[in-house]
C-alpha cells in the first residue's frame, strides 16, 4: 500500500527508523535484491510508488532545513564554509577516550556504507561528462569499482579483527534511521539525473572533510591497540583524503558549474544535506553512549532463536566524555538463521 502524505504526518523523515528501512529496501531491490524474493519487485508499481513517496518526503524536509542555512551563492565557497560548520566531537570524544568497543558500533553503524557492493562515485560518473566527469575518475580508481572493492576489503578486515561478521547487511536489524539516512540520502542524489548536482555537491564535502575525522579514529586504534586492519583501512582513507581535497573543489565543482551554472544551488544543497545528516548521524551515537547506552536498536526477538552471545567486552570505567557504548548488550555475532544471501553479500531479514 502507497502511503499518503497524511500517513506520514507526526513522522520525521530525517529520523524515522521504519521509513529509512522501508527506503533502503526500496533501493536494494533495485541494486542486490533480496535472494527469495522475485527481482521483479524492483519494477512493481506499488513499489516504485512507495520508495517515490518516501524519496520525496525526505527530499522535501532536506529543501526545508536547507532553506534556513546562510551559506554564499557560490558553490565552491559554500562548501568551504560547510566544512566549517562544527558538528558533534563524535571524532574527538573517541580519539580521547574511546574503547574497542565504541569502535565495535561505529563500525556497525558504518558498514550499510563501507561495504556496499556500489560506489557512489560510479554513479557520478554516468551522469558527468567533460572536466568534471575527468576531475572525479581518480577517486574513483584507475579501473572502475577498483579503489571501492580495496576499501571494501579492508573494512571487512577490519571488522572481522573486531569480532563482527563482514557480510553486507549483516547489522541492519540493528541500525536506527540516522544511520540508514547517511545511506539513503546518497543513493538518492545517484539515482536520479535531476539531483547529479546534489550528489556532487555531497561528495565533494565527502572528500574535503574527512581527513580530520579519519585520523582521529585511526589515532584512536593505535591508542587501544591490537587493531592493525583497522589501522590500515584509516590510513587508506587518509591517504585518498588528502589527495582529493582540493581537486574535489577546484576540478569537480568548478568546472562542473562553469559548464552549467543552473547547477550551483543543488552542488551547495547536496553538501548542506550531507553535513546534516552526518551530524545527526554523529548526535546520535554521542548522545546514546553518554547515557550509557548502546547507540544500536536493541536486537529483534524472533520465535525460536537463541539469543546470541556479545562479543566478550572488559567493563572499565566511564570518561566524563564518552561512556562505555553498551549499557545491556552489546553488538552481536551474526543471526545466521535470519540472513539472506544477495550478490555481494547478505542482507537479513527484518
Amino acid at each position: 500500500m502507497v502511503p499518503e502524505p497524511e500517513d506520514l504526518v507526526g513522522i520525521d523523515p530525517l529520523t524515522d527508523d521504519d521509513l529509512h528501512l522501508a527506503l533502503w529496501c526500496c533501493y536494494q531491490l533495485d541494486g542486490c535484491g533480496f535472494e527469495g524474493h522475485d527481482d521483479g519487485l524492483a519494477s512493481d508499481r506499488t513499489t516504485i510508488d512507495i520508495g517515490h513517496r518516501l524519496e520525496q518526503a525526505v527530499e522535501e524536509a532536506l529543501r526545508t532545513e536547507h532553506s534556513c542555512d546562510q551559506v554564499p551563492p557560490d558553490p565552491v565557497v559554500a562548501l568551504r564554509v560547510i566544512a566549517t560548520w562544527a558538528g558533534p566531537p563524535l571524532a574527538r570524544a573517541v580519539e580521547e577516550d574511546g574503547e574497542r568497543r565504541h569502535l565495535q558500533e561505529l563500525a556497525i553503524h558504518r558498514s550499510v556504507q563501507l561495504l556496499r557492493p556500489a560506489d557512489p562515485r560510479a554513479l557520478a560518473l554516468s551522469r558527468l561528462s567533460g572536466p568534471a566527469r575527468a576531475a572525479l575518475a581518480p577517486m574513483e580508481g584507475d579501473e572502475p569499482g577498483r579503489s571501492v572493492n580495496e576499501r571494501t576489503e579492508l573494512f571487512a578486515a577490519a571488522m572481522v579483527e573486531l569480532g563482527l561478521d563482514p557480510a553486507f547487511g549483516c547489522y541492519l536489524d540493528r541500525l536506527p534511521g540516522v544511520t540508514l539516512a547517511t545511506d539513503n540520502v546518497i543513493s538518492m542524489f545517484g539515482r536520479h539525473r535531476r539531483l547529479a548536482g546534489a550528489l556532487v555537491g555531497h561528495l565533494a564535502l565527502t572528500e574535503l572533510s574527512r581527513v580530520e575525522p579519519m585520523a582521529r579514529y585511526r589515532a584512536a586504534a593505535r591508542r587501544i591497540g591490537g587493531l592493525p586492519a583497522l589501522e590500515r583501512f584509516y590510513d587508506a582513507h587518509l591517504a585518498t583524503g588528502l589527495q582529493a581535497g582540493r581537486p574535489a573543489l577546484d576540478d569537480l565543482v568548478g568546472p562542473l558549474v562553469a559548464a552549467d551554472p543552473d547547477l550551483e544551488p543543488e552542488v551547495v544543497f547536496g553538501a548542506a544535506a550531507m553535513s546534516r545528516v552526518e551530524a545527526r548521524f554523529e548526535r546520535h551515537v554521542l548522545s546514546a553512549w553518554r547515557r550509557d547506552e548502546s547507540s544500536l536498536l536493541p536486537e529483534p526477538e524472533r520465535p525460536g532463536a537463541r539469543s546470541s552471545a556479545a562479543p566478550p567486552v572488559a567493563a572499565s570505567a566511564s570518561s566524563a566524555a564518552l561512556r562505555p557504548a553498551v549499557a545491556s548488550g552489546s553488538p552481536g555475532p551474526p543471526r545466521r538463521g535470519s540472513e539472506r544471501s544477495v550478490p555481494g553479500g547478505t542482507v537479513p531479514a527484518r
